[in-house]
């Protein structure tokens, strides 16, 4: 793509409920640019919804510049050519119009067309394989980076393994996360588009399994002790996390075999939920979430009615997200330097820690944000060819760690 665009990134979908705070993230790092300036533009379909985000940005950041010195481009999922002409002004398109399933398509399309690296936050792992299928031969071809899952899903986990692997003197064969989140007084919300997305995505199932036989990938060898799938305790109740993570890890897995023959590291993600009441609780919200999700009237049901207390329409407050923070535990085994993997038990174990801040609004803006300065400031660390790839793909060799570690993402070793 043209480095010589009038914009390194556009945000599409920035008056969006997560749109607005890329535009805050992006306007406190726009000295991390290359050559210590970022050139940006916000994109929607309603100027004056993006005028109002620039308004609000501007008073929150004490910034009144941004009111002025921020382009506004009006573009339409629905319309190609205005798809086109957004991409055609950008560098790397930072895509915050959800759910993926139903409008990312189209805007990968048109990057893809018009020669813009495009950068998203979905969690969908349909929506993410779908386009690996379809557009990484033609991402190839222009030069262009699709890179899915830049946001809480999924690279704390994803970025999280291979930090993991980076740190462990050996060969890392097999690794294990805990999920555990964490909210303050004010409690915390999460805005109803991730809920529409989990139930679309639950619901289809069926063809994520179809669309995974397309690839016709042979399964990753395993080397070490096999992992299996358990409830675990870790000062609290795990249960099997049914988010991307464990998808997009084995993607990334995928590619490094296939790129770099480096060992793939099996993965296990699980998530906290505490004591045995919350257990059983879950356990009756989540029989009434498979019954519901499986019909038409169930999904509208729990569109409008059931969403748990988790999920509104306002999403959290700025004050609850204050409050609020993640941290993934990773518990790693493999063979010291020396030893022969195919030989014996793992003989050597790990344990890292990736923590951060609120995930969904101000970790996902962070994570997505520095996703696109890492693209713009290491061309030579991507991978050879433009594709459609994970983050752990595009970035295993870039300094994203170091990145985020800046910006209150924290890797460590325990």
């Amino acid at each position: 793509p043209a480095t010589d665009r009038p914009y390194h990134i556009v945000i599409f979908g920035a008056s969006g409920f997560t749109g607005q705070f890329v535009v805050e993230e992006v306007a406190r790092t726009v000295s991390e640019g290359p050559n210590g300036s970022l050139t940006w533009a916000v994109a929607g379909r309603s100027r004056q919804k993006l005028d109002k985000v620039l308004e609000q940005t501007a008073g929150t950041l004490g910034k009144p510049e941004l009111r002025t010195a921020v382009e506004v481009i009006v573009a339409d999922v629905g319309e190609p050519d205005s798809l086109a002409a957004m991409c055609k002004q950008a560098v790397i398109v930072l895509n915050c119009v959800g759910p993926y399933r139903f409008w990312g398509e189209p805007v990968v399309k048109a990057c893809v067309e018009n020669g813009a690296h495009c950068i998203d936050i979905s969690g969908e792992p349909q929506f993410l394989e779908s386009m690996q299928l379809n557009y990484d031969s033609q991402a190839a071809d222009k030069g262009v980076y699709i890179v899915g899952a830049c946001g809480f899903d999924s690279i704390p986990a994803d970025m999280g393994v291979l930090y993991t692997r980076d740190q462990f003197k050996g060969t890392l064969t097999a690794l294990e996360s805990f999920l555990t989140a964490s909210t303050g007084p004010e409690g915390g919300s999460i805005n109803d588009g991730t809920w529409k997305s989990a139930i679309y995505g639950f619901a289809d199932s069926g063809k994520l399994r179809s669309l995974r036989k397309k690839f016709g990938h042979k399964p990753l060898p395993v080397v070490g002790s096999k992992i299996k799938r358990r409830y675990r305790e870790v000062q609290q109740y795990a249960v099997p996390f049914m988010g991307a993570d464990p998808s997009v890890v084995k993607r990334s897995q995928r590619f490094l075999l296939e790129e770099h023959q480096e060992t793939p590291v099996q993965y296990g993600a699980y998530a906290g939920v505490g004591g045995v009441a919350n257990i059983v609780k879950m356990l009756f919200a989540g029989m009434m979430f498979w019954f519901l999700v499986k019909f038409s009237f169930g999904r509208d049901l729990l569109i409008k009615f059931f969403s748990f207390g988790f999920f509104s329409k306002d999403g959290p407050t700025r004050k609850q997200m204050e409050g609020s923070s993640f941290k993934f535990a990773f518990y790693g085994e493999g063979y010291t330097e020396g030893q022969d993997p195919s030989q014996g038990r793992p003989n050597a174990k790990i344990r890292t820690l990736v923590q951060g801040p609120e995930a969904g609004y101000v970790a996902t803006p962070i994570a997505m944000v520095q996703a696109a300065i890492t693209i713009l400031n290491e061309p030579t660390a991507l991978p050879k060819k433009g594709g459609v790839y994970t983050p752990g793909a595009t970035f295993a060799k870039t300094k994203l760690v170091e990145r985020l570690n800046k910006h209150g993402i924290q890797f460590s070793v325990i």
